[in-house]
Formats: C-alpha cells, structure tokens, sequence
C-alpha cells in the first residue's frame, strides 16, 4: 500500500469513527430527553410520588440564592448599555431614546440571556458534578438495583426547580437593568425620573415583557437537561466530575446563544 493510499485509508476510517460516535451520541441524546419527558408527565401526573422537599431544596439554590448576583450584573448590564446608548443619542439631541434601546435590548434579549448564564455557571455545573459524583460512588447503580428510575429521582426535581426559578430570576433582572438604565439618564444624562420612567412606560409594551420572560422557560429547561446529562455522561472518576462540570457549562452557553437566536428570529417574524 502506497502512502498515499494508507493516508487515504486513515482518513476514511478516522470520518467513519467520529460518524458512529456522532450517531450514538445522537441516539443517546434522543433516549435522554424523551425519558426526561416521560418521566417529567408521570411525576406531574401522581404528584405525591414526586420528590417536593428536592424540588423546594433546588428552587433554593437555583433562585434565592441567585437573586443576589442577577441583580448586581443585571443593574451593571443596565449601566453600561445605557452609558453606550447615551454616548451616541448625545450626538444628535435625542438622549430620551435611551430609554427605548436599554428597555428593549434588557426585556427581549440581555435580561433573559444573562439570567440563564449565571444559572448555568451556578447550577449547571452544579447538576453535573453532583450527578457525576453519584456515579463515581456507584449510587446510580444502586438506584437502577432498587428499581428507581435516576432519571426521574435526580433530574425531574431539578428540571421542575430551573423552569420555575429562571422565569422569577428574569424578572428581578429585568427590573434591575432597567433601573441601570434609569440611573444613567438620571444622573449623566440629567433626564427626570419621571420622564424617563413615562417614556420606558409609553415604548414598552406588556407582551415584550412577556415574550422575555417566555425565553427564560425554555432557557431553564436547556441549563437542566444539558447539565444532568453531562453529569451521566461523566466517567467514574474526580477528573471525569471536573470535565462534566466544565463540558456543561460550555454546552449549555452554546446552545443558550443558539436556543436565543432562533427565539429573536421567531420573535422579529410576528412583529417583536
């Protein structure tokens, strides 16, 4: 066999490999989610059976004690587009529109993205490494020995807790960004706080909001499903907890950033 033909056969066998383990990991993912779906009916279904004081424990670490941290990035992100806008509104006299561009680009787009990054550094990375250490110490096995379905015991209660939390969390952010907003026109820009307050009132409708808000469920949802899933995709050892930790949050922001742009696009095509 010449060079050029062994070259030629370890490329296709290398393409062959990555396309079967492309295909598994396809077909793993597919399990995945359609067993979290299923599971997630069944516990919503016989709701006695479903695991509340873990529900209540997760709405915790994934809400209240969030709350902090969304709202300081969220009021800087609210500074420093407001401070952005201000700068270029100056040149032509129209320093009001401030408030449109830092009330919309907070309530469709910032508000709910920057939310859903900070669970997935906090959280998502958190489900990962728990679930992962689980597995290193073969609790796993011992659930499937009992016949309890892992994935019902461990990620419908976290599933349910980043669905119910992140929506609340965007909120509080939006609030928080907006009062970014309103702090640079009032002080740099020397607008009232009454106008500035009439004017995001009078721009903004209620159905921007709400279409914010909206993103923030499907966000929740992606932070879960990628960080669990990582968690028992890791291998079983304290390396193998780090890299699912780690391969969770990479994931969970592309995807979160992929998950937006489809979401703004859908959104721009009915007129918002």
């Amino acid at each position: 066999m010449s060079q050029k033909e062994s070259f030629f056969v370890r490329w296709m066998t290398a393409l062959g490999r990555w396309i079967w383990a492309a295909n598994s990991d396809r077909r793993e993912l597919v399990t995945f989610w359609g067993r979290t779906v299923a599971d997630t009916a069944s516990a919503l279904r016989n709701r006695r059976k479903l695991r509340w004081r873990a529900v209540g424990y997760y709405l915790d670490l994934c809400g209240a004690q969030a709350l902090p941290i969304v709202l300081l990035i969220c009021f800087l992100m609210g500074i420093t587009l407001g401070f952005q806008a201000a700068v270029q509104m100056r040149k032509f006299g129209t320093e009001i529109f401030v408030a449109d561009l830092v009330g919309f680009a907070v309530l469709k787009e910032f508000g709910p993205l920057m939310v859903a990054l900070i669970a997935t550094g906090r959280a998502g990375s958190a489900f990962a490494a728990e679930i992962g250490a689980m597995k290193a110490e073969e609790e796993i096995s011992a659930l499937q020995t009992m016949g309890i379905s892992p994935v019902r015991f461990l990620v419908v209660p976290k599933l349910l807790a980043m669905v119910l939390a992140l929506p609340i969390l965007t909120v509080f952010g939006d609030v928080a960004g907006l009062l970014g907003g309103l702090a640079v026109g009032w002080i740099y820009l020397d607008i009232p706080i009454a106008t500035y307050a009439s004017r995001t009132a009078e721009v903004l409708e209620p159905l921007v909001f709400l279409l914010g808000v909206l993103k923030s469920f499907f966000f929740g949802a992606m932070v879960a499903l990628v960080g669990c899933r990582q968690g028992f995709l890791a291998s079983p050892d304290s390396q193998g907890v780090g890299k699912a930790a780690t391969s969770a949050v990479v994931q969970a922001i592309l995807l979160l950033v992929v998950l937006d742009t489809l979401l703004t696009v859908i959104y721009s095509f009915w007129g918002y």
